[in-house]
């Protein structure tokens, strides 16, 4: 048989291990998760394992992956956590219920939602300092109000996002922030929000530190579930699995070659001016991956060998105490970066295992 090189390798029952206990954890307080898929191209056995380890909602950025997991048979609430207004019809056609913070973007799916004789449900994200996409506080109740007049249209909750673009975490002031915009929205307008999502990975470390949770019912999860970590400090979540991706890369050459270039100096092919430390003669080797597949920076080597730098299409190693030849297989823990370019590369061969 075969052996597809590079691949990496996938392990489904730690991702499901991961999901239930994720799933019972959060549950102890009432939050319910989304499984979030985008890091690894919608893939629907990974998604189907979150759904065994009993998460209810699958979220995603990119409609292309929703419709993958759904003409895969994946049964699921889904949730478009990226909303574009070019996209508004194939929104209502696709999921069940969209993150927005523009009226125009949500007028439009009003329209189509009327052609298509459908209720679409909406979450409105609030920007609670990380500035990346959100609804200002003040400007909350004004949109509540003006998009209560659209018809086909269920406002079901609002939420917010941390720790991604600006890296502010979630901590007790901007989650009760959020649980008293909920609380008072509701109040003015006689509703009642059946999500407030608080955020995602990141609000492991709130979650534990504080007895209560407020109003914040939801979070919206990949790293944690995929990763078994947080994302505040990147720490292990006790009882989670961390490697359950595995990239395996080929060796193509293994020689013994100074540590310093020689010649006269250039900018490298990204436009840099490397810098070299001299450390004598080193047993290198070169794999078969490059930027093109996976930022070396993204990878941790589970062998006795040193990242050096990449290329387009190769990443060079100090062997130390690996004596590496040509045709060797090394191997890679990966983390969400690197999750995330690898599933997406066309040249890196997924296997699913169904055993750990």
């Amino acid at each position: 048989m075969q052996v597809f090189l590079p691949r990496i390798e996938i392990s489904l029952p730690k991702i499901q291990h991961n999901a239930q206990i994720l799933s019972e954890l959060y549950g102890q307080k009432g939050i319910s998760l989304m499984g979030v898929t985008k890091a690894t191209l919608g893939e629907p056995a990974i998604a189907a394992a979150m759904i065994r380890g009993g998460i209810k909602f699958i979220a995603d950025s990119r409609l292309e992956n929703i419709q993958r997991m759904k003409n895969a048979g994946i049964s699921a609430q889904f949730v478009l956590l990226r909303t574009a207004l070019s996209q508004a019809e194939m929104v209502i056609k696709t999921v069940d219920i969209s993150l927005n913070t523009e009226f125009e973007t949500i007028k439009a799916l009003s329209c189509y939602a009327r052609a298509h004789h459908k209720i679409h449900k909406i979450i409105l994200m609030v920007e609670l300092g990380d500035l990346r996409e959100g609804i200002l506080p003040k400007d909350l109740a004004p949109f509540v109000h003006k998009v209560l007049g659209l018809p086909n249209i269920d406002i079901i909750g609002i939420g917010c996002n941390l720790a991604c673009y600006g890296g502010i975490k979630p901590d007790t002031k901007n989650m009760d922030e959020l649980s008293e915009l909920s609380t008072s929205v509701e109040a003015e307008f006689q509703m009642n929000f059946t999500i407030v999502s608080g955020g995602n990975s990141a609000n492991y470390e709130w979650y534990k530190s504080n007895q209560g949770t407020g109003r914040i019912n939801n979070l919206r999860v990949g790293e944690s579930i995929l990763l078994g970590c947080e994302t505040v400090n990147g720490k292990g979540i006790p009882r989670l699995y961390r490697h359950a991706f595995k990239l395996i890369a080929e060796v193509i050459e293994a020689k013994d070659k100074p540590s310093l270039p020689f010649g006269a100096t250039c900018q490298d092919a990204f436009g840099n001016i490397p810098v070299f430390v001299d450390r004598g003669i080193q047993h290198r080797a070169i794999v078969a991956l490059g930027r093109q597949d996976v930022l070396a920076s993204s990878l941790r080597t589970e062998d006795d060998v040193e990242i050096l730098g990449s290329s387009s299409d190769h990443i060079v190693l100090d062997c130390r105490g690996c004596d590496l030849k040509v045709g060797s297989e090394v191997k890679f823990n990966l983390d969400y970066g690197g999750v995330l370019s690898v599933m997406t590369s066309p040249f890196i061969q997924k296997k699913l295992l169904v055993y750990s």
